[in-house]
C-alpha cells in the first residue's frame, strides 16, 4: 500500500482493510503506521548494509565487489520491488530519530560505495571517474527497474540483471 498509494495517503483504516481486520483490532498490534514504515525501512537497509559490508571485507577486486553489490541491488528490484521501493521513495516520511539514523545509514553506504570504487580506480581495474558519479549512476540505474516492472515488457528477471551487469561494469571496466 505505501508503494501504490504512498505512506502519506495511506491510512489506518486502509491498513487495516488491506490485511482483514477492524482498525482497532490493527492498534492492538502496532502503535502507528509510522511503525511499520520504520520496520519496512530499516529491515531493507539492513540488507543493504549487510550485504555491502560482506562484499567489502572479501578479498575480491574492486570491480567484482561492485558487480556483486549491483547484482544484489538488482535483485532486490526485481524480487522485492515493493519492499526496496518503500525504502528508497518513502523514507522521506520517517520522524526523528529514525530520519537522522536512516540518512546516516545511507550516507555511510555511499561513503563505502564510493570508496570500493575509489580503490579501483588506484588499483588501475576501473577507469578514471568521479565514484560519487559512478555510484550515482548505478544506483540510480537500478531504481529504473522501476519501469521495467510498470512496462509489461516479457525479460526475465535473470536477463535483466545480466544485462545491467554487464552494461554497468563496461562502463566502469579499464580495457
Amino acid at each position: 500500500m505505501f508503494k501504490d498509494k504512498g505512506f502519506a495517503a495511506s491510512s489506518m483504516r486502509d491498513l487495516a482493510e488491506t490485511v482483514g481486520i477492524e482498525a482497532a483490532s490493527l492498534y492492538n498490534h502496532i502503535k502507528s503506521k509510522s511503525e511499520i514504515l520504520q520496520e519496512i525501512i530499516f529491515h531493507a537497509a539492513a540488507e543493504c548494509n549487510l550485504q555491502l559490508d560482506e562484499v567489502d571485507a572479501d578479498g575480491k577486486s574492486s570491480l567484482k565487489k561492485i558487480e556483486e553489490v549491483i547484482r544484489f541491488h538488482v535483485q532486490m528490484m526485481l524480487n522485492r520491488f515493493e519492499e526496496y521501493h518503500v525504502m528508497t521513495h518513502e523514507w522521506i516520511h520517517l520522524s526523528e530519530p529514525y530520519l537522522t539514523n536512516f540518512t546516516t545509514q545511507r550516507r555511510n553506504y555511499v561513503q563505502k560505495m564510493e570508496s570500493i570504487i575509489d580503490e579501483g580506480i588506484r588499483n588501475k581495474e576501473m577507469k578514471p571517474v568521479l565514484p560519487y558519479v559512478a555510484m550515482l549512476t548505478i544506483l540510480s540505474s537500478v531504481r529504473g527497474l522501476e519501469f521495467w516492472h510498470r512496462s509489461g515488457k516479457r525479460i526475465s528477471p535473470q536477463t535483466m540483471e545480466d544485462n545491467m551487469v554487464n552494461h554497468l561494469i563496461s562502463g566502469l571496466k579499464k580495457n
